[in-house]
């Protein structure tokens, strides 16, 4: 598959540091992927660097098959044919929806008709002579996605686009958003420091930490593998029981843990998430015995339980009076402070990394 956006090696130094460290990706036709990571991460810098907004100390940007931006050339923003969306929207305050859409375009009626089309395809037929004060945030975002798609760029650039839309709105203005850009056909780079939304879009995720690409990876296999403990708990609340490797194995509350690889005297951080965690109020033979996948069951006392909503949060103490485990569990599930359970945690589910 042919990249629309080819970035390689990108560095940016920035008051000392390196805010961008040798990041390289590429994004195809029709691809969305997502540079994901906390504030301060570098992703929002490696966007305005392909936007050429900011310039790169080392490495090359190449957009449709050509150098944009390497140590000899830096093409101009307005000349690299992408199209750009934000946080705040950014629309003209004193012109129409229409005049908004087709802002840089010639005044014809190729124009006019790009313009009814894009009405028509961000569902605000009849908004055509609304000015932005009076539209809704949602419909704003809408208005301002149809601008950025008017001179139909091959390459959309997001930063943070859903950030300013309030919860109610934000699921059904991204679903509506990602089905616009797919029908375009637009190979899609957005960055967001919210993996809910990375992975409701993106066919690919990028979890940047510290200026680099730690893992990059389908939705499915980066929360289903995590390349280390921070980047499990970038996506989840999760539980970490601590040891020590001896004879390839770590032995845990819940039995011994595989830890291949590792020399003896490794201590290591056993990663699992609250919903993967198996209860029972029994172990003295009436209740249902364990598989082997889910390893040795472990004594716990509840020591605080909350109902969140669509489920309900239970913390316990574990019987080697130092292990901490949180459960989730749907729906209401209340237990009082001092019960005494039975948990156990299915083996695939569990991830063991070296500790930093």
């Amino acid at each position: 598959m042919t990249s629309r956006l080819q970035i390689d090696g990108l560095l940016r130094r920035l008051g000392g540091r390196n805010v961008v460290d040798g990041i390289s990706l590429s994004v195809a036709a029709g691809q969305v992927t997502c540079l994901l990571g906390p504030s301060g991460c570098g992703k929002s810098t490696t966007l305005r660097i392909i936007a050429g907004v900011d310039r790169q100390d080392a490495g090359t940007v190449s957009l449709n098959g050509k150098v944009v931006s390497d140590d000899a050339r830096h093409v101009a923003p307005e000349d690299r044919g992408v199209g750009l969306m934000f946080q705040d929207f950014a629309l003209f305050p004193h012109l129409t929806v229409a005049q908004n859409i087709g802002f840089g375009l010639p005044r014809d009626r190729v124009s006019a008709a790009r313009v009814a089309e894009l009405l028509a395809r961000v569902d605000l037929q009849g908004y055509d002579r609304k000015h932005p004060h009076e539209l809704s945030g949602g419909e704003q975002q809408r208005v301002a996605l149809a601008r950025a798609l008017a001179p139909r760029p091959g390459i959309m650039l997001m930063d943070e686009p859903f950030s300013g839309l309030d919860n109610r709105l934000r699921d059904e203005i991204r679903d509506a958003t990602l089905s616009v850009l797919k029908e375009e056909g637009t190979a899609v780079l957005l960055v967001t420091h919210e993996p809910d939304e990375a992975m409701r879009m993106a066919d690919e995720v990028a979890l940047m930490r510290d200026g680099r690409i730690v893992q990059k990876a389908a939705p499915y296999n980066i929360y289903n593998a995590p390349a280390d403990r921070e980047a499990a708990a970038f996506f989840s609340d999760i539980n970490v029981l601590n040891g020590e490797v001896n004879g390839a194995l770590t032995h845990t509350p819940f039995g011994q843990f595989l830890a291949p690889g590792l020399p003896d005297g490794t201590e290591v951080d056993i990663v699992f998430r609250p919903q993967h965690v198996r209860l029972d109020f029994d172990r003295g033979g009436r209740g249902p015995a364990p598989t082997a996948a889910e390893g040795t069951p472990a004594r716990g006392t509840v020591e605080r339980a909350r109902f969140m909503g669509k489920e309900s949060l239970v913390e316990f103490l574990m019987d080697d009076g130092t292990s901490r485990v949180t459960a989730t569990v749907p729906a209401v599930f209340l237990p009082v402070a001092g019960k005494v359970m039975w948990l156990s945690i299915r083996r695939e589910r569990c991830f063991v990394f070296p500790r930093r």
